[in-house]
């Protein structure tokens, strides 16, 4: 092995193969060639990458390792830990951007000299774009030459893809993929909801110039500002710091952006004394006692009222105000317990009475981590010395999913679109003036499904209301409790949107359970168990049947098939990530297989017409059968055997993986395979028209107890 060859871990391996890591445990007990562990340890260890890339090969299962993904195996083996390596590779495509010239004089010399080199041009770019490192508290300081020797090799790499994809992508997607690896040791803002709160920053319909965010986390929020002509930032996390300001620095145009970035806790060590700017964008911390309590008792930032220990988001609040200039625009993310707390309730009292908090807006569940939790967003501004009218608050009420979003995919469900239109159309007329008191609604449904609950009919599962919204006099809403969270002051939408929609929900439910009825599979005749011949997924592969492909990678514009939609038989309801080096997605065709990999339980989708054309989603894999060798039903329905999922899935503490290669189908002729498949199609639409006759049969009796209890329904 060479000396400087980078190492891979199991996990990595499976990425490289596109499969589970038990089928890579499996390579390792049952071929004697596999590649020996170089390093790791006992219980993780890794592995030479080149010889494993010679035995995937030799084995038939690597055509060619892409460069984005060797790209990524060397940052996320580096020696120094992949954030270190991220760092560098940020500090070097800054340079790429900023002076192609010197990067190409630079990359002509030996790795050892190169690192020589580059520290000294990169110090000089950092300082051009960051400013001076000593005495100002910059997040970026110069790496030196012996941190950069190890890098060379994946500095090298990095700005070869950077040629081809972009430097900004290329970065996104390399930052990206360490996000997704450590997903708890990131709060991260997911970008539609930065994309919105940066939409309500907006001052008369005009992207703020100046933008600060003091719990900057990975800059999302910057990020989405458009058009800004200076961006401020703080982070605590020094090495998140770092690689933000390489990200935004990365985003922005250093020609028309000046962009400041500082490490250290805001509240008890504020970066930015007196610096006062136009918007304010925020994702704080949620339920920190330790935020300062004790040592800030008579910080001046205290405008409204000394928040109470367990009220840190009303101390951000106040930080933010007090960074605005007169008029300017803040919004926070904040937990739902912020708006009702009784520990609050004087500081939102203040804050409603001097005009300061100008909207409360709850969002569905699924917008952000803790994705579980409906969180709100609150708009605030800056009052100015002149006269104020009487203060009116907005009270936004998006509605919740259709369905509990008790799941990590809770957050692939939100129609985003939908979401930003309903929130804006709201806010826009009463932040410029416009406003009355009263009540306004709007609903959307997206994904309408009729009422055969054929195979095709996958909308029910992502419908979702965007609620009411509401001017309230302040008058009205400085009671004892103070309680603003908008479900209080707002009417509930019935569960089928009025009782009009009663009767429509009423008659799909008839038809859907009438189908249900005729579809219901006759008497069973009972024999004993088969003996057939079986194959396996992994050999089928193999003698070319079938093609094995993984989902979740690839950039553009069109929907993705989520685990979600395959578990719940809905229509596509993911998008694809707009950044990151351009990769082909994996799209559906009809007749594919779709198998969730995670989980544990017996999921099989077969794609059809209405379905075809979307990219697959994470944790699903696809298999596309020969259809002069295999039925796709015949295949679907076999993978779906209980025994068939639990020979075939391998258990860890925390999660089920299911292994495709696995699964085992009888070997049967073509027409036989075709008798079983017919039966299995009816069966899958049977469970359709069950399914929905389900979900139509809870809004049903939600709507009936909403419309009984409010008057809209009378007893007959």
């Amino acid at each position: 092995m060479p000396e400087n060859a980078t190492e891979v871990t199991a996990a990595g391996i499976a990425r490289l193969a596109g499969v589970g890591r038990a089928a890579v445990s499996n390579w390792r007990r049952r071929h004697a060639d596999f590649p020996k562990p170089v390093g790791g340890t006992e219980t993780s260890p890794s592995f030479a990458l080149p010889e494993v890339e010679q035995w995937l090969r030799d084995q038939g299962k690597l055509a060619e390792v892409p460069l984005r993904e060797r790209v990524w195996q060397q940052l996320a083996g580096h020696p120094a830990g992949a954030v270190p390596a991220l760092f560098h590779v940020g500090c070097a495509l800054l340079l790429v951007r900023e002076r192609p010239s010197a990067w190409r004089e630079i990359t002509g010399v030996s790795d050892e000299r190169m690192a020589g080199v580059l520290s000294l041009a990169l110090n000089e770019v950092l300082t051009d774009r960051f400013g001076p490192a000593t005495g100002t508290g910059r997040a970026v300081h110069s790496p030196d030459r012996s941190d950069l020797l190890s890098s060379v090799p994946l500095l090298r790499g990095a700005a070869e893809l950077a040629a081809a994809a972009g430097v900004r992508e290329t970065f996104e997607f390399l930052l990206g993929r360490q996000l997704d690896a450590n997903p708890r040791q990131y709060t991260l803002t997911p970008p539609g909801l930065a994309e919105l709160m940066a939409a309500l920053a907006d001052t008369g319909g005009r992207p703020p110039r100046t933008v600060l965010d003091p719990a900057a986390g990975t800059g999302a929020l910057l990020g989405a500002v458009s058009q800004p002509g200076a961006l401020y930032a703080q982070e605590n996390d020094p090495d998140l710091a770092a690689l933000t300001a390489l990200r935004l620095a990365l985003h922005a145009d250093s020609a028309d952006c000046a962009l400041t970035v500082r490490t250290g806790d805001t509240l008890r060590a504020d970066a930015f004394p007196g610096l006062t700017v136009d918007a304010v964008l925020c994702h704080p911390p949620f339920n920190e006692r330790n935020w300062g309590h004790d040592e800030l008792a008579y910080d001046p930032r205290w405008e409204y009222g000394f928040p109470a220990r367990t009220e840190s988001e009303l101390a951000w609040v106040q930080h933010a105000l007090a960074h605005l200039r007169e008029g300017g625009t803040a919004v926070l993310l904040m937990p739902p317990a912020a708006a009702s707390r009784r520990s609050g309730r004087r500081i939102r009292a203040d804050l409603l009475r001097r005009g300061a908090l100008r909207a409360v807006i709850a969002l569905p569940a699924g917008a952000a981590p803790p994705y579980g939790i409906p969180l709100h967003l609150w708009v605030l501004r800056k009052p100015d010395a002149g006269p104020h009218p009487s203060p009116e608050l907005l009270l936004v009420d998006t509605a919740e999913p259709a369905e509990p979003a008790s799941s990590q995919s809770g957050r692939d469900r939100l129609d985003w679109p939908a979401l930003h239109a309903a929130v804006l159309d709201a806010w826009r007329p009463f932040s410029g003036g416009s406003g009355e008191s009263g009540e306004s609604g709007e609903s959307g449904e997206a994904g309408e499904s009729d009422e055969t609950g054929e195979r095709g009919d996958r909308g029910e599962n992502n419908r979702f209301r965007l609620g009411t919204s509401r001017v309230v006099p302040v008058i009205e809403l400085l009671d004892d409790d103070i309680d603003l969270a908008p479900a209080r002051h707002l009417p509930a939408a019935a569960a089928a949107d009025g009782p009009a929609e009663l009767i429509d929900v009423r008659e799909r439910l008839t038809k859907s359970l009438g189908l249900a009825g005729r579809l219901t599979p006759p008497p069973v005749e009972v024999s004993a168990p088969a003996r057939w011949p079986l194959t396996t997924v992994g050999e089928l592969a193999r003698a070319g049947a079938l093609q094995l492909r993984t989902g979740g990678s690839g950039t553009g514009t069109g929907p993705v098939l989520t685990e979600h939609d395959v578990l719940g038989s809905a229509a596509p309801s993911g998008g694809l990530p707009a950044d990151g080096p351009h990769e082909e997605p994996v799209l559906v065709e009809p007749g594919d297989v779709v198998v969730p990999v995670l989980g544990g339980g017996s999921v099989a989708r077969v794609i059809d017409d209405a379905t075809a054309g979307a990219a697959l989603g994470r944790n699903l894999q696809l298999l596309r059968p020969d259809p002069a060798a295999l039925d796709p039903w015949f295949l679907a329905g076999f993978l779906r055997g209980t025994a068939n999922n639990r020979q075939a899935s391998s258990y860890a503490s925390t999660a089920t993986r299911l292994d495709a290669r696995r699964l085992q189908l009888p070997r049967l002729p073509l027409a036989e395979q075709q008798r079983y498949g017919e039966r299995f199609r009816t069966l899958a639409a049977f469970e359709d028209a069950l399914r929905l006759a389900g979900q139509l049969g809870g809004r049903l009796v939600q709507g009936m107890y909403d419309g009984l209890t409010d008057g809209t329904v009378t007893p007959k």
